[in-house]
């Protein structure tokens, strides 16, 4: 008889607040939630008209999107990019398309691709090219490891690479020479919208022609489109928020090592910290209203994002030495 395994929602994935409220009701509020990899700084999103909510979106839309997100990938023609509505469901789909009697995921990583792929083998990098499929993240989540763009491009195998993180490093990404690899993006995390609910597929034709396929003929809703045109093409903004970022997240790193933790990897949106007595400061920080991101496999990791204004940093800082005293 199979006997059903209970998962813990808080060590599945981040954003999990109102399970973490439910458990820990006396908790300060409101919470802060440090347990995901989504900007603090969130693109400004002006009042849309009401067309926006109205009226299906035209395809006119939907190439302009394309369009300022290939150049704002480093010059990629539309014709290889398909908008999708958030890159989870995008590699569900890819895995419904893309198998392989030899699937490498390099890990540890993101659980989703091994739900996706669930006959899929946890592999290191060193290992890339015995796999006949290779799924991997580049920057990794959760640890941020790199793989340098010129061995991802040197290898022949099927290569799915999602860079959900590379808008925020751009110079780590495959994009634009794939060498034929399937890249994954998100535009919620560093953009800090995360609810809209979008990402890309970008890929070789005719695969990218068969995916769009699979989409039907309206992926994205309009405010989607239009949000995200908007900050695609606004170069300013971009550049201003891979400032604030990078400066934030050297603040949590020295924040976390004179807490005790030792730092195991990041990017400009997360950090990854080692800490012995993990599971019980990952209580303490629940009890002030500070959810972090614990994990199943790994009892001694805690992954915080960044807080952005003072006021949450001081917060996570005074919960801390709390901690410490």
């Amino acid at each position: 008889m199979d006997i059903a395994v209970t998962v813990d929602p808080l060590l599945q994935h981040g954003g999990r607040i109102a399970v973490a409220a439910a458990r820990y009701p006396s908790a300060r509020t409101p919470w802060l939630d440090l347990s995901t990899g989504i900007s603090p700084w969130a693109y400004p999103v002006d009042d849309l008209a009401a067309s926006n909510w109205q009226k299906l979106p035209p395809p006119d839309d939907l190439a302009a999107l394309e369009m300022a997100a290939g150049r704002a990938f480093g010059g990629v023609s539309p014709e290889q990019i398909v908008a999708v509505p958030g890159t989870d469901l995008a590699i569900r789909l890819l895995a419904s398309l893309l198998s392989a009697p030899r699937i490498g995921i390099v890990g540890p990583t993101y659980g989703g691709y091994q739900s996706a792929w669930p006959d899929g083998k946890l592999v290191s990098f060193a290992k890339a090219r015995d796999a006949d499929m290779l799924v991997c993240a580049n920057p990794n989540n959760p640890d941020g490891a790199v793989i340098a763009r010129a061995q991802l491009q040197q290898l022949c195998n099927l290569r799915i690479v999602d860079e959900a993180f590379a808008d925020a490093s751009p110079e780590q990404s495959l994009l634009p020479h794939r060498n034929g690899a399937i890249v994954l993006r998100s535009f919620g995390k560093f953009y800090g919208l995360a609810g809209l609910r979008l990402g890309f597929v970008v890929a070789d034709m005719p695969f990218a022609k068969q995916f769009r396929a699979v989409l039907g003929d309206w992926p994205i809703s309009g405010p989607a489109l239009t949000i995200a045109t908007k900050a695609y093409q606004d170069t300013e903004w971009q550049n201003a928020q891979r400032a604030r970022l990078n400066a934030a997240s050297k603040r949590l790193i020295s924040l976390l090592i004179d807490s005790g933790l030792a730092i195991a990897g990041g990017t400009p949106l997360f950090q990854l910290a080692t800490q012995a007595a993990a599971p019980a400061l990952f209580t303490h920080l629940a009890g002030a209203g500070i959810l972090v991101r614990p994990f199943a496999g790994q009892p001694t990791w805690l992954r915080f994002g960044i807080p952005g204004p003072d006021a949450d940093f001081e917060r996570l800082a005074a919960a801390l030495s709390d901690w410490n005293s």
